[in-house]
């Protein structure tokens, strides 16, 4: 007989092989199980480039962006950022049960918030900078889990309210909901959740509120960002509970009061951002925090006097105060900080003198304290760290001698002294720093003499309004402005200055002592466009050739002793003011002259007359053969009343019909007409119907509201099915507005025309009080956001080479191939819309005009427009406008892709002066380019580009290259490296470097460097 105890080990034995027989198909079962949701999500969005490593010959849990349990085989974390995934996001992802991190920020996906109610394991949720639409879930705070720590919804299209459940989420750390539509109140119910760690709330549509007090409950906060929200009233005194907070941003509210005294007292505070509110009283009696690295509270309304305290805070590098209403003194304490770098206390209400100790123990960078009353000298080592760039100190009580200590500043590029008390000579090593482009000394009463030769990175000096003497310099190659009024300058004026300033455009010399000819090299200063040479002593004749200048516009050369005619080129120039008045000028006045605009040009020169109407400019009639010869006979002159009169009266007829008739339409229409009110007009066949876009203009739609009017988001129904953005731009306006001419440019043009690179105009639809256009909804949003956004993720080289192909594209199809030709007049990256596939689409072509005449041949165009930073430089002088006026926004564009820069993130607001600084002072390319961009490998390829850009913002329309050639130029850097080290090693350093090779000394600086750069490539 069997023994018991054997028989019943060995029964244990084949149990537990059956165990684990079991386990191991059940393991098997469930890790197919995972493997086989995996794939189905990766089908699911349709990429398989970046889900390449997906595939059933491998494990799942070595699949790009998927992590595993070591134990089990599950998979507990999904990371996919920045793949380009196109999609939903489905609810089967919870299949995987043991899901933990599901991380899908910045790509495209789309649809409503997904149903992630069975991800019981799912602790971070990262769904930020997609294009989700629709609202958040009533109660998305109870179908989530309880362990969850992070919900980043940011950067979605995400409407309604916040739903107040998800004040429920109480294990949460990171709350992200920015960059939304959501509109409502913000829910005090976020309160609830106390150990938040970050929390951000701004770019939103809320409505206007207070932010909620029970915020101040937040004792773990350290990031607080709630910029644009629409936010009012105080700042809740709570927020002095608020102790772990680092990074403190209210910025661009409407918030009032005072800022609460407790919040300068936590320990870990390094930022502050409270700007474009309208916060006031002054600052708590003691500031004990001591990490602060940045301080910027400025625009707003405080008041009282800079705390002694901010002079210990030994970390401040920015103290940005300005735009307020600050009293009293700047503290001495400030000028001992060892890492302040970065000053601006400009427009408040400052006394007493500078910090004499300010610069001696830090690298001061930026000092700026204008439009204050400050009194006293300026510091002597503001330069002692050697990075002195900008000195701003204008319209102040300031007094004493200007230190000679700046002229040792090698650094020094901005110096701003103007409306002061400064008096003595001004140091002769100042005009020598080679970095200097500006020098604002005006109304002083300063002294001394000008080198003969200006500094190459020289471009503006105002000096007026002072006691400067001796001989004007004869050479400034960038020098644009050059304001020297009322001084005591003498001598002649340089016999070659056209050679010598050739980029100069305002040239204002007027009250001081300077005599002999007017040089004829004057005709050379092609960029002129304002000269006042008044109240001299200069003698001869108007030379001929100052008729050559082709945008000068002010001419003042009233009270000298001039003598001769007046040439008759002069009178080819299209001046909006002029002045020779007080001379010696003798002869007929230019034919082209006599007009009443110029009826006190000539005053005061008893040889001059005139052949015309006498009366228009105040001269006599000239008695001579060809005076006769230009009488008008009498009949001549009954047969012109009579056609004029016959016109007036046709036109008076047809504009009353007009009136009458529109009068007539407008009464016969009704409410109940409705839609019949609206007249649609279709460019392509859509099947898109007054009543789908009408229907669809609901708050709930709009997306975005501009300076022309609002744009909706709007998914068709009888039409195509797609969304279609609609922009109204015009609403109970009188029929000659802006917006209406801006409507009918926007229509006639895109209406006409088809590119690949533009956008696409659907239709429009006009009624008696709005007019809209129906376009293409670009779901990538613009270059704008991809540049600029910081929750985005930065662009690579390859993918910016080809936006800026496919804009040149675009642009050069409405310079060269359209007829007639078309300018857009209003280039900048937030008009270059992305598709799915991140091609470019130019877009808003409100002011944009049609060429009639030849490349390259200026029209008039009325009116100032486009955007500031983008606008090229003869658009504030002249209205007669080219395509090169694209060709400069194209640059600057060209400069944002390079450098990540905004364009007016640089010098005075300009990107584009910034990088032109950064070459003249022999910068690298990869000093100053885009941080996502640096890593060595395209370094010729920038650089090409971004010098491009520069060439495209050449100051004169001449010195700037064609589309054409600009298109060549980025297809070569596409196709290939760049073929010469010339390019990669600083051969186009700067506007109006002199080229290497020989040239004649009229061609300009700058289509050099454009012809070096085509010839190169």
């Amino acid at each position: 007989m069997a023994n018991p105890l054997l028989l019943l080990l060995l029964l244990l034995q084949l149990l537990l092989l059956l165990l684990i027989v079991l386990f191991t198909f059940t393991s098997k079962a469930q890790l197919v199980g995972e493997g086989e949701v995996l794939l189905k999500l990766k089908a699911q969005w349709n990429n398989t480039q970046s889900l390449s490593s997906w595939t059933v010959s491998t494990s799942h849990c070595g699949w790009d962006g998927i992590g595993c349990n070591l134990t089990s085989g599950l998979v507990t974390n999904i990371t996919l950022q920045g793949r380009e995934l196109v999609g939903d996001v489905p609810s089967f992802v919870c299949n995987l049960t043991q899901l933990a991190v599901f991380d899908v920020y910045n790509n495209n996906l789309t649809g409503p918030f997904p149903d992630l109610s069975n991800c019981r394991r799912l602790q971070r949720l990262n769904l930020g900078w997609n294009i989700l639409v629709g609202e958040l879930p009533g109660d998305i705070g109870d179908v989530l889990p309880e362990g969850i720590v992070t919900f980043d919804v940011g950067g979605n299209n995400l409407t309604g309210v916040i739903p107040k459940s998800i004040g429920n989420l109480s294990g949460l750390k990171e709350l992200v909901l920015d960059n939304n539509l959501f509109r409502g109140s913000i829910p005090v119910q976020i309160s609830k959740i106390t150990g938040l760690e970050k929390l951000t709330l701004a770019t939103n549509f809320f409505s206007p509120g207070r932010i909620p007090s029970e915020f101040g409950g937040f004792t773990k906060l350290k990031y607080l960002w709630v910029m644009e929200a629409n936010l009012v009233g105080e700042i809740p005194i709570e927020f002095e509970k608020l102790v772990e907070l680092e990074h403190f941003d209210l910025q661009r509210n409407n918030l009032t009061g005072t800022i609460p005294a407790g919040i300068w007292s936590f320990k870990n505070l390094k930022y502050v951002y409270l700007y474009n509110n309208k916060l006031h009283g002054g600052f708590p009696p003691t500031i004990s925090g001591r990490e602060f690295l940045q301080i910027d509270i400025s625009k707003n309304q405080l008041n009282g006097s800079i705390p002694e305290e901010f002079g210990l805070l030994p970390n401040l590098q920015i103290l940005f105060l300005y735009m307020n209403n600050l009293t009293g003194p700047i503290p001495e304490g400030v000028g001992n900080i060892t890492s302040l770098y970065d000053i601006r206390l400009f427009r408040n209400k400052l006394t007493g003198g500078l910090p004499q100790e300010l610069g001696k123990h830090s690298k001061l960078w930026n000092f700026e304290v204008s439009e204050n009353q400050l009194t006293g000298g300026l510091p002597p080592d503001l330069c002692a760290g050697g990075v002195l760039n900008s000195l701003i100190v204008f319209e102040n009580k300031m007094n004493g001698t200007v230190p000679k200590s700046l002229g040792n500043c090698s650094s020094l590029v901005n110096i701003q002294l103007y409306e002061n008390n400064f008096s003595g000579t001004f140091p002769v090593e100042i005009w020598e720093v080679p970095t200097l482009e500006i020098a604002l000394l005006h109304a002083n009463n300063l002294s001394g003499e000008l080198p003969d030769e200006f500094t190459k990175n020289f471009t503006r000096l105002e000096m007026g309004n002072n006691r400067f003497y001796g001989k004007i310099p004869s050479k400034g190659v960038n020098l644009k402005v050059f304001h020297g009024s009322n001084n005591d300058f003498s001598g002649e004026l340089p016999v070659d200055m056209g050679v010598g300033f050739p980029n100069v455009q305002e040239l204002l010399l007027d009250m001081n002592g300077l005599s002999g000819h007017i040089p004829t090299s004057v005709g050379r200063l092609q960029s002129l466009n304002n000269m006042n040479l008044s109240k001299n002593k200069l003698t001869g004749q108007i030379p001929s050739s100052m008729g050559s200048i082709p945008v000068l516009t002010i001419l003042d050369l009233s009270s000298n002793q001039l003598s001769g005619e007046i040439p008759d080129a002069i009178g080819e120039l299209k001046l909006n003011k002029l002045n020779l008045s007080s001379n010696s000028l003798t002869g007929e006045v230019p034919p082209q002259m006599v007009n009443s605009v110029y009826d006190q040009s000539f005053l005061s020169n008893p040889g001059l007359c005139t052949t015309l109407n006498s009366t228009a400019i105040n001269l006599p009639n000239c008695k001579s053969e060809k005076s006769s010869k230009l009488k008008i006979s009498k009949e001549s002159l009954i047969a012109i009343l009579v056609i004029g009169i016959l016109a007036f009266i046709i036109i008076t007829a047809v504009f009353g019909w007009f009136t009458i008739r529109d009068f007539r339409r407008k009464n016969n229409t009704t409410e109940e007409d409705g839609i019949s009110d609206w007249k649609l007009t279709s460019f392509v066949s859509t099947g898109i119907t007054e009543k789908t876009i009408l229907n669809g203009l609901k708050p709930e739609n709009l997306i975005g509201t501009g300076g022309s009017g609002q744009v909706y988001l709007i998914q068709t129904v009888t039409g195509s099915g797609e969304a279609v953005a609609v922009k109204k731009i015009w609403s109970n306006k009188p029929a000659d507005s802006k917006h209406e001419k801006e409507f009918e440019a926007e229509v006639g043009i895109l209406g006409s025309i088809r590119h690949s690179n533009i956008v696409k105009l659907l239709c429009c639809i006009s009624g008696s009080n709005s007019k809209l256009i129906v376009y293409e909804y670009m779901r990538n949003r613009s270059l704008y956001n991809w540049l600029h956004d910081p929750n985005v993720e930065r662009l690579d080289w390859a993918t910016r080479v080809s936006i800026a192909i496919g804009t040149a594209q675009g642009l050069c199809y409405l310079h060269e191939d359209c007829n007639p030709r078309i300018v857009h007049r209003d280039v900048k990256s937030s008009n270059i819309l992305l598709d799915l596939d991140l091609n470019p689409k130019i877009a808003d072509f409100g002011i944009a005009r049609i060429l009639n005449g030849n490349p390259g041949e200026p029209e008039s165009m009325t009116g100032l427009a486009g955007s500031f930073c983008y606008m090229a430089p003869e658009c504030g002088y002249t209205n007669k406008l080219t395509e090169k006026v694209d060709v400069y926004g194209f640059g600057v564009v060209l400069l944002e892709l390079t450098t990540g820069r905004e364009a007016s993130d640089g010098i005075d607001g300009s990107l584009v002066r910034l990088v032109w600084q950064h070459f003249q002072q022999g910068g690298e390319v990869m000093e100053i380019v885009d941080e996502a961009l640096n890593d060595g490998n395209q370094v010729d390829e920038i650089g090409m580009m971004m010098r491009l850009g520069l060439i495209c913002t050449a100051l004169t329309p001449t010195g700037r290259p064609s589309m054409k050639d600009v298109l060549q130029v980025l297809i070569k850097c596409e196709e290939s490296k760049t073929e010469s080290d010339d390019i990669s090693k600083n051969s186009l350093l700067m506007f109006g470097s002199r080229s290497r090779r020989k040239k004649s000394p009229e061609k300009d600086d700058i289509d050099d460097v454009h012809n070096d750069l085509l010839s190169n490539v």
